[in-house]
């Protein structure tokens, strides 16, 4: 299959977990968002990387909805982060999101043999500017989940107002899943400026974002955390 070929149809299938992971959300966590077809050869693969891709927001909606994960989905979400490992010159946004998958794997399924490694270091976004670090917190944004910290939420914290301008830079350039990431954290982050109109914001980028499944995603995880979805 051609690298073009392939990238297009992991894209599909990255957008498919997520228009699932939506439905679940809105339907009260009752909607499967995991393919379940084998995960052997070429399709198990490729369903395997879409897994990947989309990191802990593939059980997204057991995580804010508090329902428990269909096992079969559970295993495919195991297999995917047992499979690869990052490699030990990964990037470190490859690195917290493996990681962000092991912790998540823990708390759906208790039984798993070992929780999630130790915390990669996040040095490189104490001393990131604000449009960069903006950027990779969107990347991480399924790291945004209330009650659970990290070393990357407790720079989010650290630099609220960043953020902030982040998002709002985000909007006027018409990156919506990067506004989307970015409003998803500042519904977690205290000192958020009034100014922001954070909750309108969402709702601008839901519209402008269309069809995009990742940006509804992510703002529909904002809005269950601001309804204080896990308290």
């Amino acid at each position: 299959m051609e690298q073009s070929g392939t990238s297009a149809l992991l894209q599909g299938a990255v957008q498919d977990i997520a228009s699932g992971v939506v439905s679940a959300l809105r339907d009260g966590g009752h909607v499967r968002a995991v393919p379940l077809a084998g995960t052997d050869g070429e399709a198990g693969e490729l369903a395997l990387a879409a897994v990947r891709v989309l990191g802990s927001d593939a059980l997204l909606a057991s995580l804010l909805l508090r329902t428990p994960p269909d096992p079969a989905e559970t295993a495919v979400f195991r297999k995917a982060v047992e499979a690869h490992p990052p490699r030990a010159d990964a990037a470190p946004t490859v690195r917290w999101s493996h990681w962000g998958m092991a912790r998540t794997l823990r708390r759906v399924d208790p039984s798993s043999a070992s929780g999630p490694p130790d915390e990669p270091g996040a040095g490189w976004l104490d001393e990131a500017g604000w449009q960069v670090l903006t950027h990779q917190l969107a990347v991480l944004a399924p790291l945004a989940l209330p009650g659970e910290e990290c070393a990357v939420s407790r720079v989010a914290g650290r630099r609220p107002v960043d953020v902030a301008r982040g998002f709002v830079r985000a909007v006027r350039r018409r990156d919506w899943r990067q506004a989307a990431g970015a409003g998803r954290w500042l519904t977690l982050l205290s000192g958020v400026p009034d100014t922001v109109g954070l909750v309108s914001g969402l709702d601008f980028v839901e519209l402008m974002g269309g069809d995009d499944p990742l940006v509804a995603l992510h703002v529909q995880a904002a809005r269950l955390t601001r309804a204080g979805a896990l308290v």
